[in-house]
């Protein structure tokens, strides 16, 4: 055995890197984009704003956002072929697979793939950010039996993508919702997802290729994949009557209760505050104020009985559903919107690169002698 060092399991505390992107007070529940408070830009930014942000560090002038609002409308058509390739899987077939699948395929139509210069790999950042939308939405509606709508160039990002799985065009207030949403999710400092996409790109590996690694990693049910959790929760519970009886239950069983607690916040997630707003404003646009009303009481119980905050899935949960959202889909909205930060952190990472290699503790046996195989 080695001799023994001090271990950060999960790397907990340990920072690897400077970043301009975003940053995190855990211990007040803050989150800022590039210098912005994310409550300032929940309420006067779009999506589309905080993709420049991210990208440039800084906030568009009009000239700079009109481009950028071109540039993404004139890169959400998707090759054919990725289309049929949609429709060859199995119906089964998650929504974030499938997306994982669709992502690694674009590659193969990018004739900036194998580049690697800052201006190749903005211009991928730009494409991905576009057509991750349109992949997920293809494919909602392929599993549908419904047929493909092509994006169209009068929306916003936001509406653009409701559009494409419902085939109405959302009202106003609704795209407005989902347009913040999506801010929302946007970034997140060096969570999972985010690291594994910069793992891969300190390999020098291609863009391609950091962005389906990180959607492998949101796929898990401990990262992006607890919104849908906290939904299977609210339907399993089926009443606000029963709210208490089942967390008590579930407490008793020892079940983890999905979008409560975060590794690094220790107090309300900033995001959660928003959500909890269009959380109920959604329930009452829509008659469904049953959701916002239990999960209200579910927060309120699970800090009185185990001291736990809400995060940034659980109210993301009951907005979603109450627009119309199928529950596998909430886990590919948030790759939607993250792939914004994921581009801004692969570029950072190719503008300061150091291959990432961090070393384990061997705590197994030494110097075993061989044995033949007739005598094992």
């Amino acid at each position: 055995m080695t001799e023994s060092q001090a271990i950060n399991q999960g790397l907990d505390g340990v920072v690897i890197a400077n970043s301009e992107l975003s940053f995190i007070d855990g211990q007040i529940g803050k989150l800022v984009y590039s210098g912005y408070n994310i409550f300032d830009l929940a309420e006067h930014s779009t999506f589309e704003e905080v993709v420049f942000l991210l990208f440039n560090k800084r906030l568009p002038r009009q000239a700079e956002l009109d481009t950028l609002k071109a540039q993404l409308v004139g890169n959400r058509a998707v090759p054919a072929p990725i289309v049929d390739m949609l429709r060859s899987l199995p119906s089964t077939t998650h929504p974030m697979a499938a997306l994982r699948t669709g992502a690694s395929m674009l590659a193969g139509w990018d004739p900036d793939v194998e580049a690697m210069t800052p201006e190749a790999n903005l211009r991928i950042a730009y494409r991905l950010v576009a057509q991750f939308a349109t992949v997920v939405a293809a494919y909602h509606r392929v599993r549908q039996g419904l047929p493909v709508l092509p994006p169209r160039d009068d929306l916003s990002h936001a509406a653009n993508f409701l559009y494409m799985i419902n085939g109405v065009e959302p009202d106003e207030a609704t795209a407005r919702t989902f347009d913040v949403c999506l801010v929302l999710h946007a970034d997140h400092g060096f969570n999972a997802s985010t690291f594994s996409a910069r793992v891969t790109a300190a390999t020098l590996s291609d863009f391609y290729s950091a962005a389906t690694s990180a959607i492998g990693t949101l796929k898990g049910p401990l990262h992006g994949g607890a919104n849908e959790g906290v939904m299977e929760a609210l339907e399993e519970i089926g009443s606000l009557e029963n709210v208490e009886p089942w967390l008590d239950q579930a407490l008793a069983d020892k079940r983890r209760i999905m979008g409560f607690g975060h590794r690094v916040y220790k107090a309300l997630d900033p995001r959660a505050v928003v959500l909890k707003k269009f959380s109920q404003r959604m329930g009452e646009i829509t008659g469904k104020r049953k959701w916002f009303d239990m999960s209200l009481k579910l927060q309120d119980l699970m800090f009185q009985k185990k001291g736990l905050y809400a995060n940034v899935d659980f109210y993301s949960a009951s907005t979603y559903y109450t627009m119309g959202i199928p529950m596998d889909l909430f886990t590919p909205i948030f790759a939607v919107s993250r792939i914004a930060g994921w581009s801004a952190h692969i570029l950072e990472q190719y503008a300061s690169n150091r291959l990432i290699r961090p070393r384990e503790q061997y705590v197994g046996p030494m110097d075993l002698p061989w044995v033949d195989i007739g005598a094992r």
